[in-house]
């Protein structure tokens, strides 16, 4: 099984925005980790459930990622994993036309605005789903009680805080 580091983008059923986002060409992006340059794959669009759902991931960044193919895994710290995150954050900022985002380890289950109503609600009122990018219309149907900060025009978001040590970093 796979445990993905990636930037992951529900477009909802923007297929005109999903396809624009999908054609970033991803060569001229070489993301910094500390002293390592890591480039990303190729954007990956599918469908996800009653969405379109973008994901982009760091070239030997994940575990066991197929994509990775056989490429030896960086060994990244929290601190360059946290850089490499606030990169994938810039690299969403150019993108318009989604629903809901979020960098991390695994993140699409925080993506689906049924589970966010159902499974999440506490947590999307507490703000502990840091680094969730939802727009403005579907921040408004979920009225969180937390205090949410603009990301960009038409998005808000709980600031995205960083990677932990875990036993998925070398820290």
């Amino acid at each position: 099984m796979a445990i993905c580091f990636e930037l992951v983008v529900n477009f909802g059923d923007d297929a005109e925005a999903a396809q624009a986002a999908a054609r970033i060409d991803p060569k001229p992006w070489v993301l910094r980790a500390g002293a390592h340059r890591i480039p990303l794959h190729r954007p990956m669009l599918a469908k996800g459930g009653s969405y379109i759902e973008l994901s982009i991931l760091p070239v030997a960044v994940s575990w066991g990622c197929g994509l990775d193919g056989s490429l030896p895994r960086f060994q990244l710290t929290a601190a360059e994993l946290t850089e490499l995150g606030n990169q994938l954050y810039e690299l969403l900022a150019q993108f318009r036309g989604y629903v809901a985002a979020k960098v991390g380890w695994d993140p699409e289950s925080f993506l689906d605005p049924a589970e966010l109503r159902s499974e999440w609600s506490d947590e999307l009122n507490d703000g502990s789903i840091h680094g969730l990018v939802l727009c403005e219309k579907l921040h408004a149907e979920l009225d969180p009680s937390a205090d949410y900060e603009a990301f960009q025009p038409g998005y808000l978001w709980i600031p995205y805080r960083g990677e932990e040590p875990s036993n998925l970093t070398t820290d």
